[in-house]
């Protein structure tokens, strides 16, 4: 089969990288809707708050892999686009062993700080012992979140797309099976689905190793595990973090805005916690898609751009775009007209029920602006022009959505804080807009 970077029909291509990393989001978005379907069977509201707020700090774990994932993973692209093999070995190495080691730096600072971090995550008396217990286990996973996320970017960038999707769905299939055996059968809750997760991606780290040792075997220069072809190449060093840390940062942004966002729902109580929490898993379908097809191509657009492929390159982030929009038009009009009948899956109460789905079909009015904001967010980070891509995550997720919050929660509490998301990537998507056209223009120019 042809390689995908070699791949004429652009359609076609972005399909190759495309669909298979949206599986992979997808079966992320499953396992997230299964550990809460499975965390509400013990019907107590608060275990459902808990995991709402332990999610900002496993994103902060997933960020630290961003640095080394999504850095080396640019990189990697293009310098394969500019022909250069054996620094891209070089790269991938480093990157796989930083991640080993930042993973035993977070598993210890983690569990040191336990407490005082749930609090800050907006936990309260309700819900601090289930929070404590879920985090708990996540720490002590964090090499292996780390290394199984981190290893999702650099497998896209060497090529192996198939590896790269069947890791994640390994590691999310093994996470659900687990879900049900540690919570509805052992009656474990929050603890149970936390130690779920981080044996998902134990599973996973292990696949990825296990394709990595069988690459090397079959004479690969790009990935390797041995201590020889590892490097602490001062430049190559700088050009992942440059990219990595701003890649990292634009996760961190999204755990400190859920967080600010967490701190004021929960205000108004453990139910509205609950509730939120439900329909953001559910509203997490196209946002994880829409991620997982941006993210698929930015390979694609970044071996373009070091080959100096500019026509290709427009291509691939114009369709990819079209894409997006298109599937985010669908979700919303599902959300709309289904939310209520969604809500009921996980819910039991009509209250916690309408409020649900009131507040899915408010979340699901941004969606088709996710073809634009994700695809400019990896269209940037593809390029290494890691600060216009923090620029649109930091106008996202702090300049604009912080204040936001406040000020639509002063005029309309509540509903006001939930409606912060679309009116902020209505503005968003402006923006990025004319941060592309004026960048395309230089490149072409």
């Amino acid at each position: 089969m042809t390689s995908v970077f070699e791949e004429k029909n652009i359609s076609k291509a972005i399909m190759r990288v495309g669909l298979p990393a949206m599986l992979g989001q997808l079966t992320t978005l499953i396992y997230n809707i299964a550990d809460t379907f499975f965390v509400s069977l013990t019907k107590e509201p608060a275990t459902i708050a808990a995991v709402t707020l332990c999610a900002p700090i496993l994103l902060i774990i997933m960020s630290i892999a961003c640095i080394f994932g999504m850095g080396g993973s640019s990189v990697i692209a293009r310098l394969l686009g500019e022909e250069k093999t054996e620094e891209s070995g070089a790269t991938m190495s480093f990157c796989v062993y930083a991640m080993v080691i930042a993973g035993i730096i977070t598993l210890a600072v983690g569990l040191v700080f336990l407490q005082p971090l749930a609090k800050l995550s907006g936990a309260d008396t309700d819900n601090i012992i289930y929070t404590c217990d879920y985090l708990k286990w996540i720490f002590i996973g964090a090499p292996f979140i780390m290394l199984a996320n981190g290893f999702v970017h650099l497998f896209r960038s060497a090529g192996l797309i198939k590896e790269s999707t069947v890791g994640l769905v390994l590691g999310n299939v093994i996470n659900m099976a687990l879900d049900y055996i540690f919570i509805a059968v052992l009656g474990w809750g929050t603890a149970g689905a936390a130690l779920a997760t981080s044996l998902g991606f134990v599973c996973a780290t292990i696949y990825y190793i296990a394709c990595m040792i069988r690459e090397e075997n079959r004479g690969s220069q790009l990935v390797s595990l041995t201590l020889k072809h590892f490097s602490l190449n001062a430049t190559m060093i700088r050009n992942v973090v440059s990219i990595g840390i701003p890649g990292a940062l634009i996760t961190v942004l999204m755990s400190v805005s859920n967080i600010v966002l967490n701190n004021y729902i929960s205000i108004y109580g453990s139910d509205a916690v609950a509730s939120y929490g439900i329909a953001y898993k559910l509203d997490l379908i196209p946002i994880l898609l829409s991620v997982g097809l941006s993210q698929g191509v930015a390979p694609l657009v970044g071996y373009y751009y070091g080959g100096n492929k500019k026509k290709q390159m427009s291509d691939i982030v114009k369709y990819t775009v079209l894409y997006g929009i298109l599937m985010g038009v669908v979700f919303t009009a599902a959300f709309v007209l289904g939310g209520k009948l969604l809500a009921a899956i996980f819910l039991q109460d009509d209250m916690l029920i309408e409020q649900t789905g009131y507040f899915l079909k408010v979340l699901s009015l941004s969606a088709p602006m996710l073809g634009v904001i994700n695809m400019m967010t990896s269209y940037f980070q593809a390029l290494g022009k890691a600060v216009k891509s923090l620029t649109i995550t930091a106008l996202r997720n702090a300049v604009l959505f912080i204040p936001g919050v406040i000020i639509l929660n002063y005029f309309w509490n509540l509903n006001g804080v939930i409606a912060a998301q679309p009116v902020v990537e209505t503005l968003l998507t402006i923006i990025c807009i004319f941060m592309y056209t004026r960048d395309i223009r230089s490149i072409h120019n």
